[in-house]
């Protein structure tokens, strides 16, 4: 006898959709590969910082100060003259770059002199870091008459990463939705009530975002503070929180780097590459902080 043949569920796979599940896997496939190939050299260049720089590695290293021309000791001056340069350039371009990315998105018309100024503001976030420098000599150490100094080399530092704190701005401040404002506006609120107490809040984030990559450009650079304020050697007490006026030079991290791996003779062979170590430390322990903390306030949000 004869049975008669079930119908075919609606939800049944087809050959089109076993296609288009193969195309999808395809594609996270090649892209985890593509993920896997940018994140892999990192962590083996890390791994690799890290093995070489091990034998020196210490907290001695950190809080010690260089001896026998620089060929053993540790890089305290270099590490707090890099908090000098990075906290100083940060203290300058933070407010300023805020505040002109809030005119710029917030009240500036869309008119030929404010395109200008966004395609200016776009273009100096990509000159080389060596222009700077010789804008710095020319702007602070001879035109101001700062000489060559901490004052000078901050001063560099937050010209040259100020472009990038307005760009990341702007788009922080864009990214609030104009809803908030208009039901801002609507009850009576002021344009610098509404970005004070609505726009900022909610945009906060990513201005930590153009910070972030501000400390971490401003601590590697090495031209810039090479031209204006930087030193090869100043005597420096250990442990000394201040050991340097603004109005003098410093060493820096950067250029202690530099120092080490081109112009010492017979250094020991993991000093430099521990001095590489602490300074790329310092600048992911400050970027993880900021990170958190914008983890932090994302999470507050109410949309």
């Amino acid at each position: 006898m004869a049975t008669e043949a079930l119908p075919r569920s609606r939800f049944a796979r087809t050959p089109f959709g076993t296609r288009k599940e193969r195309t999808e896997k395809l594609a996270g496939t090649v892209f985890g590969l593509m993920s896997a190939a940018m994140v892999a050299p990192l962590i083996a260049i890390v791994a690799y910082l890290f093995w070489l720089a091990w034998p020196s590695l210490s907290w001695e290293f950190l809080v010690d100060v260089p001896r026998k021309g620089m060929t053993e000791g540790g890089i305290w001056p270099a590490f707090v003259g890099t908090l000098y340069l990075v906290g100083m350039s940060l203290a300058v371009s933070a407010p300023i770059g805020v505040l002109a990315a809030v005119y710029l998105n917030e009240y500036a018309k869309d008119n030929w002199l404010n395109r200008v100024v966004n395609l200016a503001v776009i273009n100096l976030a990509g000159v080389p870091s060596i222009v700077h420098a010789l804008f710095g000599l020319g702007a602070f150490v001879y035109a101001a008459r700062f000489g060559y100094s901490i004052i000078s080399a901050s001063l560099t530092l937050a010209i040259m990463t100020l472009p990038v704190i307005i760009a990341s701005t702007r788009e922080a401040l864009a990214s609030v939705p104009v809803s908030f404002r208009e039901a801002c506006w609507n009850v009576g609120a002021t344009r610098w009530q509404t970005i004070k107490a609505v726009v900022l809040p909610n945009s906060i984030s990513g201005i930590l975002t153009g910070l972030i990559l501000q400390v971490s450009r401003a601590a590697g650079e090495t031209a810039p503070i090479m031209f204006t304020g930087a030193v090869f050697f100043k005597a420096v007490s250990r442990g000394d929180l201040f050991p340097y006026a603004l109005h003098e030079q410093c060493m820096a991290l950067s250029m202690h780097l530099y120092t080490l791996s081109t112009q010492v003779p017979n250094v020991k062979p993991s000093l430099p590459y521990a001095t590489a170590v602490v300074l790329l430390g310092s600048v992911l322990l400050v970027n993880a902080a900021a990170i958190a903390l914008r983890v932090w306030l994302r999470a507050r949000k109410r949309w």
